[in-house]
């Protein structure tokens, strides 16, 4: 019989675990005071290392604990660890990505002791003797081991081996059992367009471009999804009225030529039609509400509305729909590829672990290898030929999307919360919203309706990160006080005390009653630390209120280990716990379903472990499908060809279909073996996991 944890008894879990993991000291763990650690360990860049860099500490940066750090000094969360643990770091750090991280060291692993990389490679690695066995010691490692058993789901995910129960990196949580990406509107502007007695007016606007995206959601017909109630304390049921209003983009695309004004009025008498006065002159509420119910097809009709009236919007001549926080930079632009996923059911486009997902029959799928994400990558495409999606994201643009929130002239893109919506505070201007708003609803094929089912559902689900760290066998060979010291680092850091350090940085830098005790809030179920008012200050001098580059940075915190969001969320504007609020309700209300992680009684509901208990042999074999990984890359510096298609469609990756590009990669590419040798590896750890 299958076990299932359910996401409220998996946060009892992990709370149980905050308040309740064994004291560091209990560790049987001994190894000489001041031990040296070489370090090649950080987060993504130079900046976000253990030890300052040139970049951010200039000739010298004082921070709220009163101390001066120059260039080469260990960041204030890691003198907190020198000091606890009694050990010294020393830093072989490159600066580079995880992955580019692991490759720079992998063949010279004899001079580093701890490294960053991804779970895959280091599990691989670990697999060929290379990377220590972490659970050969879990008996000397309580605080690691208590986590591990009050959260099974975590412990299947990073097992890398069924036969030994081998794990070879230390997990790394930024947040856990929560959504992660959100869509983000400027909420002001559905306002402006969507909302009020009469008809919309405007002394300018421009033309539609010809039409070319066509319908994703039925014509004829309803659909009735489940929403909260705009009060957000009840759910109840909404029709989308097809025979009544037909489908919003199939009534644009035959009215023919149209200007923003026309195009406004027709999408509001749609959803007064559709949704049977439901929104009343609200009407932006179909999409910025509490009770929102908005898809693809509507989304492109506001897209073309907001596209077309830059003159109402922002005074100016042009305005940018979708687009991308970093355009030119591939490990943001993936992000476009994620969103499709989101608008039109598609799975595996934001997948723990390459593009897998597990269908309702309980088999891996690879959304490379899958007709849907495809398709899905041509209606964005046909988005980019109407100039729906930022020109900036198709070809160079002068004007940076940097740039577009506070010189108004983006409109929307799917990111993280807190860091975006700080643009509240510092771009945007008196009256201007820029905010989360609610999952599309998208027909879902979960297994339960082979019509599928017309629902809210998000894939971007935090678990057990990517990238961790792990140990250097040769590393650490023939030195026992290295292998402890590394291995009661990664157990410090699961502890009651490890956790809050890894998550605020030092005593210091938290605000404290006179007794010396913390001051807490209370996050999820659990008091949490508030941060100082000297912290929460010099976030906004230094990082302009963004608290992961301010953790990252100048703390050295959140680089890896249990990151609770707690710390997050003191630093998110109130813009950003509104729409976010709005989402955490949905998601309690179960309007939202999301991937659980639990072996669930519907498979498609499992979240795919970080890793898979591939043999040595496996990823020898694995290797040689590097071409896969090359051509769907997600790094900075890389090129994805899900990105490629939505630019300039099939022809880009000399193809002519999404039926030619699932043959070439399950066949040319290696894709159907690739998956073959990862059912493999599940295969054994379920049976692993039901022993």
């Amino acid at each position: 019989m299958k076990r299932t944890f359910s996401l409220l008894m998996v946060l009892a879990m992990i709370m149980t675990m905050l308040v309740g993991t064994a004291s560091a000291e209990t560790a049987e763990l001994p190894y000489a005071e001041g031990t040296v650690l070489r370090m090649a360990t950080g987060y993504n860049n130079a900046k976000t290392g253990l030890f300052f860099d040139a970049g951010v500490a200039g000739e010298g940066v004082t921070l709220a604990d009163g101390k001066t750090y120059l260039a080469g000094d260990l960041k204030p969360t890691w003198v907190e660890v020198e000091n606890v643990l009694g050990v010294k770091f020393e830093n072989l750090y490159q600066g580079n990505s995880a992955s580019n991280e692991f490759d720079f060291w992998k063949d010279r692993l004899v001079e580093v002791d701890m490294l960053s990389g991804t779970a895959a490679k280091l599990s691989e690695y670990g697999e060929s003797g290379s990377i220590v066995n972490i659970a050969e010691y879990l008996d000397m490692m309580p605080n690691f081991k208590a986590y591990l058993e009050a959260n099974p789901i975590v412990r299947l995910s990073i097992t890398g081996n069924t036969d030994t129960g081998a794990i070879y990196f230390s997990p790394y949580f930024d947040g856990v059992n929560d959504i992660e990406r959100m869509p983000l509107m400027r909420v002001d502007w559905v306002q402006k367009l969507l909302d009020g007695e009469g008809e919309f007016t405007a002394e300018a606007s421009n033309k539609l471009a010809a039409a070319v995206y066509t319908p994703y959601m039925p014509t004829t017909g309803t659909v009735e999804v489940d929403v909260v109630t705009l009060d957000g304390t009840a759910v109840e049921k909404v029709t989308k009225n097809y025979d009544a209003a037909g489908n919003i983009v199939a009534k644009m695309n035959e009215a023919g030529e149209l200007d923003g004004v026309a195009a406004v009025n027709m999408l509001r008498a749609y959803i007064d039609t559709a949704y049977n006065g439901y929104y009343g002159t609200e009407r932006s509420n179909l999409f910025i509400g509490q009770n929102a119910a908005w898809d693809a097809d509507e989304l492109v009709a506001l897209l073309r509305c907001v596209v077309a009236n830059p003159q109402t919007l922002n005074g100016t001549d042009t305005v940018q729909g979708l687009f991308s926080r970093e355009d030119n930079n591939n490990q943001r632009r993936v992000d476009m590829f994620r969103f499709a996923g989101t608008l039109f059911g598609v799975r595996g486009l934001e997948s723990r672990q390459d593009f897998l997902w597990i269908d309702a029959d309980g088999y891996l799928r690879d959304a490379r290898q899958e007709l849907d994400a495809y398709n899905a990558m041509a209606k964005m495409n046909e988005m980019v030929q109407e100039g729906l999606i930022s020109k900036a994201f198709v070809e160079t643009a002068e004007e940076s999307t940097a740039t577009y929130l506070e010189n108004d002239l983006g409109f929307m893109h799917y990111d993280y919360n807190q860091t975006q919506t700080v643009y509240n505070e510092t771009k945007l201007q008196e009256g201007e919203k820029y905010s989360a708003v609610m999952v599309p609803v998208a027909r879902w094929f979960d297994g339960t309706n082979e019509d599928g089912v017309f629902m809210r559902f998000t894939e971007s689900w935090r678990s057990v990160k990517t990238d961790g760290w792990g140990i250097s066998v040769e590393g650490v060979a023939g030195n026992q006080d290295k292998l402890y010291a590394a291995l009661k680092l990664i157990d410090y850091a699961y502890s009651t005390e490890g956790q809050i350090l890894m998550s605020y940085g030092p005593d210091a830098f938290i605000k404290t009653n006179e007794d010396g005790s913390y001051v807490t809030f209370n996050f999820n179920g659990t008091e949490m630390p508030v941060i100082a008012d000297a912290t929460y200050a010099e976030l906004w001098e230094k990082a302009s209120g963004n608290y992961t580059n301010y953790a990252r940075q100048y703390l050295g915190s959140t680089l890896s280990f249990a990151k609770s969001q707690a710390f997050e969320y003191q630093c998110t504007h109130e813009v950003g716990k509104e729409g976010a609020g709005k989402i955490s309700n949905a998601i309690a209300l179960g309007t939202i379903k999301h991937p659980e992680l639990a072996v669930t009684e519907n498979p498609w509901y499992t979240s795919v472990p970080t890793v898979l208990p591939n043999t040595k042999n496996e990823n020898e074999t694995l290797k040689s499908y590097s071409a896969l990984s090359e051509k769907f890359n997600a790094a900075k510096g890389g090129a994805n060809a899900f990105v490629d298609i939505i630019v300039a469609g099939f022809a880009s990756e000399g193809m002519f279909s999404a039926e030619e590009a699932v043959e070439t990669i399950a066949g040319t590419m290696g894709g159907a073996d690739y998956l073959f040798l990862k059912q493999e590896a599940y295969d054994r750890l379920i049976e692993y996991y039901n022993k």
